[in-house]
């Protein structure tokens, strides 16, 4: 099959968080399940643009990925909106299915931006079937906190017919394929295929602290830590964690580290400014010194934050997935998660951690548990490092080969 998938941003523009990732990681896979993969995106990198050739295809481990500028950078950048994209995506859709090389399928990854309406409209016209991935960004509450009148206006204007016309909905947990039917449209088919991950990395062995950066390696032969790994956004539910931190004891006794106060490690780019309001919740709950930010990190340095938490939070207000659990699950570390991550499921089913409310007092209890029991939290290491290979890329791919096939098929006639 020739699959194109279109996605607002890709790599190397890591600060967009999982969906980056886990896109590539699919389509990587794919690669190398024989399909002829191809990627639309866009040249944005938060604030600024990718240094990359534009309209030309660059190979990223046999996908071929091919970046269109935006307009004007600016308050509307966050559409996505690139003229070239879309005089591509008429072109490439154009070509018949006799032709050498044309598209059999697209895949669309997001919602509320323009490249996937322009999209699915171009694949439309020309009867090429679409699936729709909404990667979290279609859940009410999440409408409701932030953008709402732009939002719903957009999904009734333009997504739901995105959504109703797709040939497949793609989900990557049942959470996500839960949310989505809350909105009470005419959904085509749903189907859940998980995000997956590479486990080579975390199988490796674990080699010595010279290959990490001073900050990391300062953390990790430091006291013991709770780690959140991810942007710093508020529907991450940081701010619970660092008012948790204010109720678990510093003075570190059954840790079974005796190295000092736990601490609270946060790791992953800034985003919007929290970062200054999580340091002030921080002042004002007296735990300033005990809350550490890296930054982004990423290979050894992520690695080795992972390996050596006490555990992973994810306290969410809401997740479709969460990769952050399933890395922390592959590198045998427990994770504490709450019932909004999509995860939150497979992590209670396999024994790997703790599913807890979303509020202070509950993540403390969690918190303290795992400090104070660390057999119990090794014992959970191991049963989440066994069920995360049920993620591995390659059987995730070979899944949604399936599904694909599925809609080529027509699924009762729809796209025949």
């Amino acid at each position: 099959m020739h699959l194109l998938h279109v996605v607002p941003t890709y790599l190397p523009a890591f600060r967009h968080g999982g969906p980056i990732v886990s896109v590539h990681g699919l389509c990587r896979a794919l690669v190398r399940r024989g399909h002829r993969v191809s990627v639309f995106t866009t040249d944005v990198h938060g604030p600024g643009r990718l240094d990359v050739p534009l309209g030309s295809p660059v190979d990223r481990d046999g996908v071929q990925v091919c970046y269109f500028p935006i307009g004007r950078l600016g308050p509307l950048a966050r559409l996505y909106r690139s003229p070239a994209l879309g005089k591509a995506l008429r072109r490439q859709l154009a070509q018949g299915p006799e032709t050498a090389g044309a598209v059999d399928l697209v895949h669309l990854h997001s919602v509320f931006l323009w490249p996937t309406s322009a999209a699915a409209r171009a694949a439309e016209r020309r009867h090429v079937p679409y699936l729709l991935a909404p990667r979290g960004m279609l859940v009410p509450e999440l409408i409701a906190e932030r953008g709402r009148l732009r939002k719903s206006l957009w999904l009734g204007l333009v997504e739901r017919r995105t959504i109703e016309r797709a040939a497949v909905l793609h989900a990557t947990t049942e959470l996500e394929a839960r949310d989505a039917e809350r909105f009470g449209f005419r959904l085509p088919p749903v189907r859940v295929v998980p995000n997956g991950i590479d486990l080579a990395p975390f199988e490796a062995d674990r080699g010595d602290d010279g290959r990490l950066g001073d900050s990391v390696r300062e953390i990790v032969q430091g006291p013991p830590y709770l780690l959140a790994l991810g942007r710093l956004s508020w529907k991450k539910g940081l701010d619970h964690l660092v008012r948790a931190l204010a109720l678990v004891s510093p003075t570190g006794d059954g840790s079974g580290a005796g190295a000092g106060p736990p601490l609270l490690v946060l790791a992953g780019p800034d985003e919007d400014g929290h970062r200054a309001e999580l340091e002030a919740l921080a002042a004002e709950r007296g735990v300033a010194e005990r809350v550490r930010f890296t930054g982004p990190v990423d290979g050894a340095d992520k690695i080795a934050l992972l390996r050596r938490a006490v555990a992973l939070a994810l306290p969410s207000r809401h997740e479709n997935f969460a990769n952050a659990v399933l890395e922390a699950m592959a590198a045998a570390t427990p994770v504490v998660v709450t019932p909004q991550v999509g995860l939150a499921a497979t992590v209670e089913r396999a024994g790997a951690g703790l599913v807890v409310e979303p509020d202070p007092e509950a993540l403390a209890r969690a918190m303290a548990t795992l400090l104070e029991n660390p057999q119990a939290a090794r014992d959970m290491g191991a049963r989440g490092a066994e069920a995360a290979r049920a993620f591995a890329w390659p059987s995730v791919a070979e899944r949604m080969e399936a599904v694909y096939e599925e809609a080529l098929k027509g699924l009762g006639g729809r796209w025949r």
